[in-house]
């Protein structure tokens, strides 16, 4: 996998003094606190929004609250204003050929992995993509992406980046945000082998998408694109992540994203520029 075009790091030397104070800890604390009501709501109600989705995954908006909370405690309205300008921050990314990890990747893991399942002899249906409902879901994700991305890419990455690099950084909040999810994991009854394949899964897609946003400016509007496009994978996977298995996936996944570290570096993820 050769290194692709790098885009350029718009970061003033303000911002990064300022993304220097935050702290993930009490980011983190903010997110999973806020997270609380529906976990519980969750535990009370078996519906599920979709296949996989129960209730408590409405929670995907808790990370771009604190988020905003913090933000406005540093600079008020501009700093919330400026952190939802994130959202559709696409002119960040220069060079355009990000788009195909970004909108192909995951696509092609789940294509690889149905690949490999026929191939292990595993049953499996024939994939359905109906039209109406597909863009529907693509809709829905990319909102729900940019509620936890405008937190996890948009605030709490580059303060985590600056102390411990790219790599390291990205594990570490591939860790939390894989914490996070436990709670509808169970509440989906997924088994525990399933979740710790799943927590693998999350992590190494993590460190896809924090070499993503190095490599295209910081783009929010890219990270959320990416996870995005993994939900959807995930969903349609043959027909409404009905037999998606996280072991495949994630083996892949994290082959994937050790590649990337071996190829652009584990201190930034993005060669000849400075994250």
């Amino acid at each position: 996998m050769p290194p692709l075009p790098q885009s350029v790091d718009r970061d003033s030397s303000n911002t990064v003094v300022s993304r220097r104070s935050r702290s993930p800890l009490k980011f983190f604390l903010l997110v999973f606190a806020l997270s609380i009501p529906f976990w519980l709501a969750g535990a009370v109600t078996t519906y599920q929004l979709l296949p996989g989705l129960p209730v408590s995954s409405l929670m995907f908006f808790c990370p771009a609250t604190a988020a905003l909370i913090f933000v406005y405690r540093e600079n008020k309205t501009a700093g919330v204003t400026e952190l939802l300008k994130r959202s559709f921050d696409y002119k960040r990314i220069r060079a355009k050929i990000w788009y195909a990890p970004i909108i192909l990747l995951m696509p092609g893991v789940m294509v690889l992995s149905y690949g490999l399942m026929r191939l292990m002899g595993v049953p499996l249906p024939t994939p359905q993509f109906p039209v109406p409902a597909t863009l529907g879901m693509l809709l829905a994700f990319f909102i729900a992406a940019l509620g936890e991305e405008l937190g996890w890419s948009g605030y709490v990455i580059d303060p985590m980046q600056d102390r411990r690099g790219a790599l390291q950084a990205s594990m570490l909040l591939g860790l939390v945000w894989a914490a996070w999810h436990i709670v509808p994991y169970l509440q989906a009854h997924r088994s525990l082998a399933w979740i710790a394949w799943q927590c693998l899964f999350t992590v190494a897609a993590r460190v896809l998408i924090v070499w993503l946003y190095n490599n295209t400016g910081k783009s929010v509007f890219a990270a959320a694109l990416f996870h995005t496009m993994s939900n959807l994978s995930w969903q349609l996977f043959p027909i409404h992540g009905s037999d998606y298995d996280p072991r495949i996936t994630g083996l892949i996944v994290t082959f994937a994203a050790s590649t990337v570290a071996v190829v652009w570096g584990p201190r930034t993820l993005a060669r000849y520029r400075n994250v």
